[in-house]
């Protein structure tokens, strides 16, 4: 029975950056995939800093960047943990450069800055187009370096809890089927977000959200779940990620009359506006009869000229090519927008600590909160490598203030067996529906029902639809009924936690009568900071998610209308 003191679960930017900082202690990484496969590899357009470094950005500054950041978060965010983020940003950026991170230059090698939406000055360090590639490559040079046990390929199934704190997690071994309790003294979970509730998602299979669910089912609070963010350009028909960065190199966005529409809807900031703005208006161009196919507009990249975008978007250029067989030098790429990012997650404050003592959490599948109601492109790699180190350090200085540690046996036992009894039940079964069904149709309603426009009408029917959900897969079956690499078992023991989840965010944006950045509805078209300026807490509770709520931190912005 493995036992580490510190498991960081999931190896993206968060969770290798949190096993670099436990690194002096026994601490090991276990992932659903191998590491350079998380779905970090996929981000592309770059992380911020306030760098300062190219001449239209040398007034720029941590303080700016927090205001940019809590405007972004339409003031939803928690101010304190904004500016903690800001001002950590130049360090994180130095050291992951100094780690041999391969950023792009200025011509006097200074690490290149380009603008990203919402921003005030260019403050977004990239590396071409492949910026999460090209950070986390190197931090798993670093895990490597120091020797950290990475198991790979072991899907988390459930979180151990006894005696009122984490005592580690249930996974399985995807190549063998084999269970097994990792015991340990402090979890961080590092899983990422859970796009794939979501039909038309541009995330990665993987990000089903389910090791955070399991966490949730064991009482671990949610936070502002229903903060949905829809990225503006993902590709059509695929939904593969369209970097941000294409619009801050120049890139144009066009309607089927020829008209970059953004002068309707952010007459200053046009394809630069934050992602909700550009997303809203990018779908209204197409509901109202002025996009291609009743699908789709244009991202048009061609006056940037072949050499620029060769030399900035050779992935965008790729993509684009293999994907919709468009060549961006000689054509506009048609884009549609898709779910992108999980703006809530498990309740934890600036160190990554939950209510529950041993348990943290960093990266998407965490609130802090720094984006609030709407994340600025950019600030998620930086949110990984900051929250990242600093979970990393607060699990190391809780486990060196326990006074008794070792595996909790009986309670890992309890909890193999609890896993193992539901593997049996629903391989045993004979007969009910395929889960593949159920989880289509939870994709389908969330899409059209909470999705980028909202109303009372179909959310409620959203949440019953999610009810009636939970009910059928308790009787659904799998064909497959093997352990080793069964994509479909796999499947079936994550559609419940990913069910919980949908319920949250649908009752949650139920409940919120408001429109508050990514969250935005027909029937409550306006911000009401008199009543609805606080945070969702879901608890679970066997009937239903409990929601409570609690204060938004203001450090020295107060809220005000938001322009671009």
């Amino acid at each position: 029975m493995p036992y580490h003191r510190i498991l960081v679960v999931g190896a993206g930017l968060a969770g290798l950056r949190a096993a670099i900082e436990a690194a002096g202690e026994d601490v090991a990484v276990l992932t659903r995939v191998h590491p350079v496969r998380s779905h970090s590899v996929a981000a592309q357009g770059g992380v911020n800093a306030p760098l300062a470094n190219v001449p239209e950005g040398k007034e720029d500054s941590p303080e700016r960047h927090a205001f940019d950041t809590v405007k972004g978060a339409d003031y939803l965010a928690d101010q304190d943990a904004a500016e903690l983020m800001t001002r950590l940003a130049p360090e994180r950026i130095y050291e992951i450069e100094n780690w041999g991170c391969p950023f792009s230059r200025t011509p006097e090698g200074k690490i290149a800055q380009r603008p990203f939406g919402g921003a005030g000055f260019p403050r977004t360090c990239y590396a071409a187009d492949r910026t999460g590639h090209a950070m986390l490559h190197t931090l798993y040079e670093q895990v490597v370096k120091r020797g950290i046990r990475v198991y790979e390929e072991w899907l988390m199934l459930d979180l151990i809890v006894s005696g009122g704190r984490c005592r580690g997690v249930v996974a399985m071994d995807m190549v063998s089927g084999r269970v097994e309790a990792f015991g340990a003294e402090a979890v961080v979970m590092a899983t990422g977000g859970a796009g794939r509730i979501y039909a038309r998602s541009t995330n990665s299979h993987i990000n089903t959200g389910s090791a955070a669910a399991f966490c949730y089912m064991r009482g671990v609070p949610l936070k502002d779940m229903e903060f949905v963010q829809f990225h503006p350009t993902s590709l059509y028909p695929n939904n593969v990620l369209i970097s941000e960065a294409a619009r801050g190199e120049g890139g144009y966005l066009l309607n089927r009359d020829g008209e970059r529409f953004m002068a309707r809807y952010a007459p200053k900031a046009m394809e630069l506006g934050p992602r909700d703005i550009v997303a809203r208006s990018i779908q209204t161009e197409i509901d109202e009869g002025r996009g291609f196919e009743n699908a789709y507009v244009h991202l048009d990249l061609r006056h940037l000229g072949a050499e620029k975008i060769k030399e900035r978007l050779p992935a965008i250029r790729e993509i684009a090519m293999y994907f919709a067989g468009v060549d961006p030098i000689e054509k506009p790429i048609p884009i549609q927008p898709a779910q992108h990012y999980t703006m809530g997650g498990l309740d934890v404050d600036k160190d990554g600590a939950s209510e529950l003592p041993g348990l943290f959490a960093a990266g998407e599948c965490a609130c802090v909160s720094v984006h609030g109601a709407n994340r600025l492109g950019g600030n998620s790699l930086l949110e990984t490598v900051v929250f990242g180190q600093l979970a990393g350090a607060a699990a190391v200085r809780y486990v060196r203030g326990l006074e008794k540690t070792g595996p909790d046996g009986s309670a890992l036992d309890t909890a193999v067996g609890e896993v193992e009894a539901r593997i049996g039940e629903l391989i045993s079964r004979q007969d009910g529906e395929r889960t593949a069904v159920i989880r289509e149709e939870m994709k389908q309603v969330m899409f059209e029902k909470v999705g980028i426009f909202r109303e009372e009408g179909p959310m409620r029917e959203a949440v019953e639809k999610i009810r009636e959900l939970k009910e059928r897969v308790k009787r659904a079956r799998v064909d497959a009924r093997g352990r080793r690499y069964n994509l479909e078992l796999i499947s079936a023991l994550e559609l419940p936690a990913m069910l919980e989840l949908a319920e949250v965010i649908a009752l949650g944006a139920l409940t919120r009568p408001e429109s508050r950045g990514s969250h935005f509805r027909r029937d409550y078209p306006q911000r009401d900071d008199a009543n609805w300026l606080k945070h969702t807490v879901a608890r679970w509770t066997p009937d239903g998610p409990r929601l409570e709520y609690k204060p938004v931190v203001i450090t020295k912005w107060q809220p005000e209308a938001r322009k671009y």
